[in-house]
């Protein structure tokens, strides 16, 4: 489990990214990743799974 910040988030289009707190990487997020509710800052809990361009975060949860 990853530990990171809301850096985007895009309601109507259901993406965005974040970015992990220990290694400052940025991750893509699709809606359907999604346990709860986001916007932009907040800080959140994540997995990181395998998407056809590099790791995605799913699992995201608001801490």
């Amino acid at each position: 489990m990853n530990t990171g910040k809301v850096k985007f988030f895009n309601e109507s289009k259901g993406f965005g990214f974040i970015v992990d707190n220990e290694s400052s990487k940025e991750y893509f997020v699709h809606i359907t990743g999604l346990i709860d509710e986001i916007r932009e800052d907040d800080e959140v809990t994540f997995d990181l799974k395998e998407g056809r361009k590099g790791l995605n975060a799913v699992n995201v949860k608001v801490v």
